[in-house]
C-alpha cells in the first residue's frame, strides 16, 4: 500500500490535476505512468449532476461495448428445458433451477451476470437479499430477465455491461484493457458515454455531465474534457 502512495505522490507533482484531456491524450498518459506487471484496466468515472435517492434521478442501464471488456465475464442462469440446454450452448458457466438457487444460499455467487427466464422468477425471488446488495438480482428492464436466455448470455460474454450510478451521483466501469488499441478503447468510451447520456433521467435538473475522468488500476485520474463526450 505503502507503494501505491508513493507513486499517486510522485504522479500528482508531475500532472496538472486541472488540465483537461482529450481521450487520446488521457490513454497515452494513462501508458505512459502504466505497470509492467501486469495489463490493467481502463475506468471511466462520470460525476453526474441526479441524486439516486429520489426514483425519478435513478441512472441504470446496459449497454455492449463494441471492443468487449477484456475479462472473461462469469454468467448463471436460472432456466430448465430447452432454455437450459440454449444457456449452456451459449457458454454459460451455471445453469440450473431450484439447485442454483440453494447453491448461492450456500455462498457460491462467483458470478458477473445472473440472467434469468419469467417462469424462474419465484425461484430466483427467494435470492432477493442475497443477488440485490451485489447488483445481480434479474432485472426486466436490463434484459436479464427474459424468454431469450441464449441472447442474453452471448450479449453478456461478448462486452455487455451495466452501469448504475451510486450515492454520490457517480458511474464507475470498465472500458477494456490497456493492451487494448486506442481506436477499440475509444470506441468502448463512446459507447458507454453515449448510453449514460442517453439515459439522462427526467428528475435530473441543471448540467447532467458534470465530469468525466479516465483512469487505469494503478494510474492518475485524468479529467476528460466534456466536449469529447457527445450530448454532454
Amino acid at each position: 500500500m505503502a507503494t501505491v502512495t508513493k507513486k499517486a505522490k510522485l504522479l500528482a507533482e508531475k500532472l496538472d490535476g486541472e488540465k483537461l484531456y482529450t481521450v487520446d491524450e488521457a490513454l497515452s498518459t494513462l501508458r505512459e505512468y502504466a505497470s509492467k506487471k501486469f495489463d490493467e484496466t481502463v475506468e471511466v468515472a462520470m460525476n453526474l449532476g441526479v441524486d439516486p435517492r429520489h426514483a425519478d434521478q435513478m441512472v441504470r442501464g446496459m449497454v455492449s461495448l463494441p471492443a468487449g471488456t477484456g475479462k472473461d465475464v462469469r454468467v448463471a442462469v436460472f432456466a430448465r428445458g430447452d432454455n437450459a440446454d440454449k444457456a449452456l450452448a451459449a457458454g454459460a458457466d451455471k445453469v440450473g433451477a431450484e439447485d442454483l438457487m440453494e447453491d448461492m444460499q450456500a455462498g457460491n455467487l462467483d458470478y458477473d451476470r445472473v440472467i434469468a427466464t419469467p417462469d424462474m422468477m419465484g425461484v430466483v425471488g427467494r435470492l432477493g437479499k442475497v443477488l440485490g446488495p451485489k447488483g445481480l438480482m434479474p432485472n426486466p428492464k436490463l434484459g436479464t430477465v427474459t424468454p431469450n436466455v441464449e441472447q442474453a448470455v452471448k450479449d453478456a460474454k461478448a462486452g455487455q455491461v451495466e452501469f448504475r450510478v451510486e450515492k454520490q451521483g457517480i458511474i464507475h466501469s470498465g472500458i477494456g484493457k490497456l493492451s487494448f488499441k486506442d481506436e477499440d478503447l475509444k470506441k468502448n468510451f463512446a459507447a458507454l458515454t453515449d448510453a449514460v447520456v442517453k439515459a439522462k433521467p427526467s428528475g435530473s435538473k441543471g448540467k447532467y455531465v458534470r465530469k468525466v475522468t479516465l483512469t487505469s488500476s494503478m494510474g492518475p485520474g485524468l479529467k476528460v474534457d466534456l466536449a469529447e463526450v457527445e450530448g454532454a
